[in-house]
């Protein structure tokens, strides 16, 4: 059965009414969806005119959520209405937009002009639509990529909030073992500490690193768009966890490492995030697979066994106002940033924060 558009009526839900987020709650159940509104910008819900939900869509920064239609609507237009919607909004501020949805409906995102990105069966397929696409990003790092006489090319991809002496380990093992080193950084501004403090910290801190070559992520490694679990503040090991993983290191062994001829992936082991640790065991099960050799080195400690060195301990230390006590965990570049009044904002903002990341 085919509806024209006059068959539906469009409106943004009112987050503050709790009666209509408990109604929109009640229909994306029965779809395996939690609605939260906190986790969104916005969301519009198209109903029938009988004043029934018949679909819904959200959108958060670029990336469209919670988009269902009721079955016996989806061929109609009211997928069309919520897709276009939402993309546009999303396109008013960033240049292009990204959806999660599951690879048995990737074919009507598709139809609507989304481009698929990649899989992770059989929960997840990432598509994204705009006037910038994965291929130009593909493009800047090709202009970025230095040549070398050997095969001993490798990476890391750190987020470092803040920059620590592990992470400085890590770099500098993968620095002696290789001719180059690709150190993508995590731009993605969820963090406590900005891109630019991050960046900043990072760069003095591995000046005497010749052979290591800072990038930024962009929207494909470890972003909000492409690997939403890295940011939650309620983690768990769980399927999700585990697909999320797979799809943002599907993405850095088909489009990444090949442009920049990436042979080998430097990790450090986890102890503490249990979504990082999934993204490491999706990383051991895909890349050998691709050609991409993984090197995990143990987190180094202080003063005792285990006293693992961890970027989340200093942020605690800071809730705390127990710094002094971690200093030894830092490289003098994040050391001297935390100790003058530069990081005031940055202190405060953890202190009243409840966010792991």
């Amino acid at each position: 059965m085919i509806f024209e558009d006059t068959d539906f009526r469009q409106e943004l839900l009112d987050t503050e009414n709790p009666l209509d987020v408990k109604l929109l709650q009640t229909f994306l159940k029965k779809y395996d969806f939690d609605f939260n509104p906190e986790e969104v910008d916005f969301t519009m819900i198209v109903y029938n005119l009988n004043d029934d939900i018949i679909g819904t869509g959200s959108l958060y920064k670029n990336t469209l959520k919670y988009v269902v239609i009721a079955p016996e609507f989806r061929e109609t237009t009211a997928f069309s209405i919520v897709v276009t919607y939402l993309t546009d909004k999303g396109l008013e501020n960033y240049k292009q937009c990204f959806v999660y949805t599951k690879p048995t409906t990737a074919k009507l995102f598709k139809a609507l002009g989304f481009s698929l990105i990649t899989t992770a069966e059989p929960i997840y397929a990432v598509l994204e639509f705009g006037y910038k696409t994965i291929k130009d990003y593909q493009k800047k790092l090709e202009k970025l990529k230095v040549k070398t006489v050997t095969e001993n090319v490798a990476a890391v991809v750190v987020n470092c909030n803040p920059f620590t002496i592990g992470h400085r380990y890590l770099i500098e093992k993968a620095s002696k073992e290789n001719e180059i080193v690709y150190l993508f950084v995590v731009s993605e501004n969820l963090s406590a500490f900005t891109f630019e403090v991050r960046w900043k910290l990072i760069e003095e801190g591995i000046t005497d690193l010749k052979n290591v070559i800072m990038l930024a992520t962009g929207p494909y490694i470890v972003s909000g768009a492409i690997f939403p679990n890295y940011f939650l503040k309620n983690e768990s090991w769980n399927l999700v966890s585990q697909k999320q993983a797979e799809i943002d290191v599907n993405i850095f062994t088909t489009y990444i490492a090949p442009i920049l001829n990436i042979k080998k992936r430097y990790i450090g082991s986890e102890n503490y995030c249990l979504t990082t640790k999934a993204y490491n065991t999706a990383m051991h099960k895909i890349l050998p697979e691709n050609g991409i050799k993984v090197i995990e080195y143990e987190r180094i400690s202080v003063n005792g066994k285990d006293n693992y060195i961890s970027a989340s301990k200093v942020r605690e230390a800071i809730k705390e106002d127990k710094l002094n006590e971690f200093l030894n965990f830092l490289p003098e570049s994040t050391k001297n940033f935390l100790l003058s009044a530069e990081s005031d904002s940055i202190k405060a903002k953890i202190k009243q924060s409840t966010a792991r990341h």
